[in-house]
């Protein structure tokens, strides 16, 4: 299942269920049928995302690759665009939904 986050400040990010269901779990949302996270939610989210992008680059450093190449797959990657989405949506006032 692919879940397509969109804001009118972006282009739209596209993440497997699992990956967008982990990252919405990361800042403390559920990954409903639709769902939105509002310009005021906006601040927190990005902290909680980057916040975990730091924490799972230290362990990276410490792990074991776990990639198809043999390079370790973290969240830093698989976050990072919904990041650049949350924050262009911040910066336009606008939020971000999913499943409309």
């Amino acid at each position: 299942m692919l879940i397509t986050f969109k804001s009118p400040a972006s282009s739209d990010v596209m993440m497997f269920g699992d990956v967008a269901e982990r990252m919405m779990t990361i800042i403390g949302k559920d990954i409903a049928a639709k769902g939105i996270v509002t310009v005021e939610y906006l601040p927190a989210a990005i902290a909680k995302l980057k916040a975990a992008i730091n924490t799972d680059t230290q362990a990276e450093n410490e792990s074991e690759p776990n990639g198809d190449d043999g390079k370790f797959v973290g969240i830093a990657q698989r976050a990072l665009p919904l990041v650049e989405l949350f924050e262009s949506s911040l910066k336009q006032e606008v939020p971000v939904v999913w499943g409309v």
